[in-house]
């Protein structure tokens, strides 16, 4: 005799959080607020970084062994967002100060964004460049000091990681994040497809790119969208 079995239950956790974003912002990724709210600042960073640090400069200034412009630059971007925490925002002034720490980071951050390895090598090579940059009091190689860059940089391709904030978001939605605290490529790799998970899912709102992912995420596990 055949048992019978239950249908699996739905997850509804994407239709909540899409409800709960066209709450604060009705026309979705074109509302005004939207732009004002979330993407602007975050779209205004990646263009200063094509204007100032794109792939082309980025590389003729570690020809010219200029690696401490390259950290000035990055960092000054970076400092018009509120994406780190001031403590990070602070741990990454001071392992770029000296020569070494400046070159480690602009060579290492060239390789990332550029370099012809696989994407998972880029990566991992990433880790070891930031986890070996100096260090005084507060560690560098966190999620989101580790990701902000090639968030800024490269948009259409990659995430920034707040931990706490996107595991929320992950719970909510439904999407079993595999977390892992210490940087690795398996959590960022998860990451990426959390990401193209949403993306697909909210294909009729037209998401440009990352940063309204990563914003859409923002709204479903951040306190500052409480309701």
């Amino acid at each position: 005799m055949a048992v019978a079995v239950a249908p699996a239950k739905a997850n509804k956790g994407p239709q909540k959080c899409r409800r709960k974003f066209l709450r604060f912002f009705r026309k979705g990724f074109d509302d005004p607020k939207y732009y004002d709210w979330e993407r602007g600042y975050k779209w205004e960073a990646h263009l200063r970084w094509n204007e100032i640090l794109s792939k082309q400069i980025h590389g003729a200034l570690i020809s010219e062994g200029n690696f401490a412009d390259v950290a000035r630059r990055a960092v000054t971007i970076e400092s018009r967002t509120n994406l780190l925490f001031s403590f990070e925002k602070m741990a990454l002034r001071d392992a770029v100060k000296s020569t070494a720490g400046a070159k480690i980071f602009a060579e290492g951050l060239y390789e990332f964004l550029y370099g012809r390895a696989g994407e998972r090598a880029r990566f991992e090579q990433w880790c070891e460049a930031v986890a070996s940059l100096p260090r005084r009091q507060t560690r560098v190689l966190t999620w989101p000091l580790l990701t902000v860059f090639g968030f800024l940089a490269q948009p259409e391709d990659h995430f920034f990681l707040k931990p706490m904030v996107t595991r929320t978001a992950a719970r909510e939605y439904g999407f079993e994040f595999e977390y892992w605290s210490r940087p690795n490529w398996d959590t960022y790799s998860n990451l990426l497809d959390f990401a193209a998970t949403v993306e697909e899912d909210l294909s009729d709102l037209r998401p440009k790119d990352m940063i309204d992912i990563q914003s859409f995420l923002w709204v479903q596990g951040s306190d500052e969208y409480e309701e």
